[in-house]
């Protein structure tokens, strides 16, 4: 992850995305860069717009917290409530075998 942020680093600071200035960003940071990784991070944002994508990665997920609540949603919060009550049946029940095999 740590080699995407460093990506995000030097393109906020409006300097290229290059192998050198990765491995530059992760010793800065103190971390070891490895090489196969930073060319591989080299390629892979070869072409692409990276505002684009940032912008786009952003307005999906608040583009659907937005939205109205689906008709039904109240009977998926019952259904997650039920769930829960299951859960917790379950790690009783299997607290319960436990202690049956440890005494």
């Amino acid at each position: 992850m740590e080699y995407v942020y460093s990506a995000m680093v030097l393109h906020a600071a409006k300097k290229p995305v290059t192998e050198e200035n990765i491995t530059n960003v992760l010793k800065a940071a103190g971390v070891e860069a490895d090489a196969t990784r930073v060319k591989a991070l080299t390629a892979s944002l070869e072409g692409v717009d990276i505002d684009e994508a940032i912008a786009t990665a952003v307005a999906v997920p608040a583009a659907a917290a937005a939205g109205p609540a689906p008709a039904g949603s109240a009977d998926k919060k019952e259904d997650a409530k039920e769930e829960k009550k299951e859960e917790k049946v379950s790690e009783e029940e299997a607290a319960a075998g436990l202690s049956a095999l440890f005494g």
